[in-house]
C-alpha cells in the first residue's frame, strides 16, 4: 500500500437539490436515490478532522449549497478551524441580504457560474430563466467586497461565446475567469453528442483565451480548461487519486474526486461510519490507484506517469472498460480510436437530457418556459 500524502483540498458537496437543471452537471445521473445529507454536527465533526489532517482549502457545492439552512453556521464553524472557504454557487437563490450574512461568517471567496453570454443560449442549458438574476447577483458580490470567479462551462452550443464572456467578466469586476471545456461525466456524459465543439470552435476559442490572458494579466486571471477529447492530452485528474484532494458526497461518501462513484467495485466509505483520517489512509477505494503499481502498459513504462498519472480513472472506465486502463484521451493507449468516433460523432442534431430529479427524461433545446 502506498502512504497516503497529506491533502490540501476538500470539496464539501453539501446537497444535490439545486433550482437549475444544466445538461453538463456533475452530479451523479442517479442523485435521487441518494440516502439523507449529512446533518449540520456530522459536516462539523467532518471539517474539525480535515483541518487535522492538513486539509486548507474548504469549497461548499453542490447542487446548489444555498439550499442548506445551515449554510452560515458551517462557514463559521470552517472559519474557525481556519479553513479558506469558498462557496459554488449559481446564485440564483442569494441577494444582498444573504450575501452580507455570508460574509459576516467569515466566506473567503464566491465561485458563480454563468451558463453563457447570451440569455437564450443560458437558459437553455440551465433549463430555467436565471441569467439576468445570476449577473444581477454578481454585481452584488463585488459591491459587498467579495474576491469573485465566474466560471463558464464551455461546448458547442456558447463556445462562439468566449470574447463576449471575457468581456462580460472584465465589466463585473471579477478577479478570475474559468473558461471550462466540458468535462464528459454524468449528465454531460449523457450530452456528450450535443455538447462536443467541432475542432476548429475549439481552437479558435482557445487561441481568443491565449492571447486575452496575456492581454489581461494583472487585470483578471484567466484559466482555459482544455477539452481532453480535442486536445489530446490526458489530464493529471485532480493531481492525482488521492494525492491531495478530497470529495465528501452529500451522504458522506470520502471520494478522490466527484466522479468516481462510476467505477464499480469501489465501495466508499462514508464519515457516519468512521473517522475522516482512516478512510484517507486506509480505504481501500481510496489506494485503489495511488502510486503505480496498479498501472498497465503504456502507462507503467510512460516518462509522463508522474505528470499525469496515467490520466482519468473514471474516463478509463467510462470508454474502456476498466479503470486501470491508459486513458483513452492519450494517443498512446490502445482505446484511443474510441475517443476519434466520439468526436466524429458529435452534433447538434442530438437532443439535450436535463438533469432531472426524478428522471432523465430527453427535451428538445427549445423550451417552452424560456
Amino acid at each position: 500500500m502506498i502512504a497516503a500524502s497529506r491533502p490540501y483540498t476538500l470539496v464539501a458537496e453539501l446537497t444535490y437539490r439545486c433550482p437549475l437543471r444544466c445538461v453538463y452537471c456533475s452530479n451523479p445521473v442517479n442523485f435521487h436515490r441518494s440516502r439523507s445529507e449529512l446533518s449540520t454536527g456530522e459536516w462539523r465533526r467532518v471539517f474539525s478532522e480535515a483541518a487535522e489532517l492538513g486539509v486548507m482549502q474548504l469549497h461548499f457545492s453542490g447542487g446548489e449549497p444555498v439550499l442548506r439552512d445551515d449554510l452560515v453556521e458551517l462557514i463559521q464553524d470552517a472559519r474557525a478551524h481556519d479553513l479558506y472557504t469558498n462557496l459554488i454557487t449559481g446564485g440564483t437563490l442569494l441577494d444582498e441580504d444573504k450575501l452580507r450574512r455570508l460574509r459576516e461568517a467569515g466566506l473567503d471567496h464566491i465561485q458563480l457560474s454563468i451558463q453563457g453570454a447570451a440569455r437564450e443560449s443560458a437558459e437553455t442549458i440551465a433549463a430555467v430563466r436565471s441569467h439576468r438574476k445570476k449577473l444581477e447577483v454578481a454585481r452584488l458580490i463585488g459591491k459587498i467586497g467579495f474576491p469573485l470567479t465566474l466560471n463558464v462551462v464551455i461546448h458547442r452550443l456558447n463556445i462562439a461565446e468566449v470574447p463576449e464572456l471575457i468581456g462580460i467578466a472584465l465589466e463585473l469586476g471579477a478577479n478570475r475567469l474559468e473558461l471550462a471545456n466540458t468535462q464528459f461525466y454524468a449528465w454531460a456524459a449523457e450530452n456528450r453528442r450535443a455538447l462536443m465543439p467541432t475542432r476548429e470552435q475549439y481552437d479558435r476559442a482557445e487561441g481568443i483565451a491565449r492571447e486575452a490572458i496575456v492581454k489581461y494579466r494583472g487585470t483578471l486571471e484567466i484559466a482555459f480548461v482544455q477539452n481532453d477529447y480535442l486536445s489530446g492530452e490526458p489530464k493529471p485528474c485532480m493531481g492525482g487519486w488521492g494525492r491531495s484532494y478530497i470529495c465528501i458526497n452529500p451522504t458522506g461518501e470520502v471520494m478522490p474526486c466527484h466522479a468516481a462513484s462510476v467505477i464499480p467495485g469501489l465501495r466508499f466509505d462514508s464519515v457516519r461510519d468512521g473517522a475522516l483520517e482512516k478512510i484517507w489512509r486506509d480505504s481501500p477505494a481510496m489506494n485503489a490507484f495511488r502510486g503505480d503499481d496498479w498501472m498497465m502498459e503504456p502507462c507503467r513504462t510512460c516518462a509522463r506517469k508522474e505528470i499525469d498519472f496515467g490520466g482519468c480513472r473514471c474516463q478509463a472506465f467510462m470508454l474502456a472498460g476498466n479503470a486501470a486502463e491508459a486513458d483513452p484521451i492519450c494517443r498512446l493507449s490502445p482505446h484511443n480510436g474510441i475517443v476519434e468516433s466520439m468526436r466524429k460523432n458529435s452534433g447538434t442534431d442530438a437532443p439535450l437530457i436535463y438533469r432531472d430529479a426524478k428522471t432523465s427524461r430527453k427535451l428538445s433545446k427549445a423550451i417552452g418556459s424560456l
